[in-house]
């Protein structure tokens, strides 16, 4: 890596070389279109991918990445590909890193960098570019995902690479007379797609500060007083499709639950992170859709899932979430544990109804065809058919071992803690 005084390129490019960068129409990407065009020589690529981010139309990012340019401007409409293929396989995985996380950012990179090689292909570039810094853990997600999918491709990140600081892309923004507003400055960071929002920086780095409303733009205040919401989630082998009866798809379930959710004050989390790059961080999120999905789709497999099979699944779970909160989304693991993943579902199909008030998803009510609750064993009330007669021999010789230990400890002088004293 070059020094942050010596911005030269670590790569070597002609003048017929091209660069796919991934571009979000901000400050950064923007002034990294002509910046990158500047020190390389190459034409730049700009490819911006739509994840239920909000904001800008597709179009008019395009044209900005021309204007700034860019020899061309690729957009892609991702929704129901994310949706379907990535934030799917995490709710049936009930995927939430440090059991909290529900991998709202670390979803969207592995798509993103999928559609970076994408069109590197198409354009023929060697090159693909990104606006991460060096102390996140999307830099690592980004450059990990396309050595797996495309390892001829290097990677050029201006920000990181040759420090560059808001007041050096501002300069340069209006050295070049680029069209972009960049007056406009929040006090966070904010990232954000259909899946969930997350937000940094600012008064918030300070860990004793509480976040404050402002902060939040997917959930109302869940103290406010409000008549609650009751919502009732159907599932087919883990995919939710229908909520209150009506069909839906995975992107439509995500972004109804997002709204009714959201209303009712549910998906807030304040959470201290364990970063991959071995920082601590402080990150707000909010994840309405998601947070009422998972707790549905956890109450439905309580309920069809094994138990034996449900216990080993969590520490899948815990380790998917893991590997795809450290950018492996294409590693051979991340794969295997799908497989797992996809055979477990096959019978968690039903329906869970759910209340969502003050800021919580509780569920109150579940039915299923392949339920393994049986009434009948269950009850303690007239009908009931569990035969306690076996219950005596059952616990006799599940605690069996426990007692051969024990008698062994007292004859030979020692307890659990160890030797006893003489």
């Amino acid at each position: 890596m070059t020094t942050p005084h010596t911005p030269t390129p670590t790569t070597s490019t002609t003048s017929k070389d091209r660069i796919v960068l991934a571009y979000s129409g901000g400050l950064d990407t923007s002034v990294a279109i002509g910046w990158l065009g500047d020190q390389t020589g190459a034409e730049v690529i700009a490819v911006a991918v739509d994840v239920g981010q909000g904001g800008e139309d597709l179009d008019t990012i395009r044209k900005r990445a021309l204007a700034c340019g860019a020899v061309e401007a690729v957009v892609v409409d991702a929704r129901d590909e994310f949706a379907e293929e990535f934030c799917l396989p995490a709710l049936r995985t009930n995927a939430l890193y440090m059991d909290r996380y529900p991998l709202v950012s670390a979803l969207s990179r592995p798509l993103i960098a999928r559609h970076l090689v994408r069109a590197a292909g198409e354009q023929g570039a060697t090159i693909v570019s990104h606006g991460c810094t060096g102390k996140g853990n999307d830099q690592v997600r980004f450059e990990v995902g396309i050595a797996a999918l495309a390892p001829h491709l290097s990677v050029i990140a201006p920000v990181r690479d040759y420090a560059w600081t808001r007041e050096k892309a501002i300069e340069y923004a209006d050295e070049h007379d680029l069209p972009i507003d960049v007056t406009k400055k929040s006090p966070y960071s904010i990232d954000q797609n259909v899946w969930g929002r997350a937000v940094e920086t600012g008064f918030l780095e300070d860990i004793w500060n509480a976040p404050i409303e402002d902060v939040y733009a997917y959930s109302d205040n869940p103290a406010t007083p409000r008549d609650s919401d009751e919502v009732v989630i159907s599932f087919d082998n883990g995919v939710p499709v229908a909520i209150d009866g009506q069909h839906v798809t995975m992107l439509q379930a995500i972004e109804q639950l997002n709204r009714r959710g959201g209303a009712q004050g549910v998906g807030r989390l304040d959470v201290i992170e364990d970063r991959l790059v071995g920082i601590k961080s402080r990150e707000v999120y909010e994840s309405p859709g998601a947070l009422v999905l998972i707790e549905a789709h956890r109450e439905l497999e309580s309920v069809t899932v094994e138990r034996e099979l449900g216990r080993f699944k969590k520490g899948v779970e815990q380790r998917w979430s893991e590997l795809v909160y450290d950018g492996q989304w294409f590693s051979p693991l991340k794969r295997s544990l799908d497989a797992f993943v996809d055979s477990s579902q096959q019978h968690v199909s039903g329906d869970i109804r759910l209340t969502l008030h003050a800021g919580k998803a509780v569920a109150t009510g579940r039915r299923s065809a392949t339920s393994l609750y049986d009434f009948n064993l269950a009850t303690y009330d007239e009908g009931d058919s569990f035969d306690q007669s076996l219950a005596k021999g059952f616990v006799e010789l599940w605690g069996l071992p426990s007692k051969i230990a024990a008698r062994r400890d007292q004859r030979v002088g020692t307890t659990a803690g160890g030797p006893t004293t003489p």
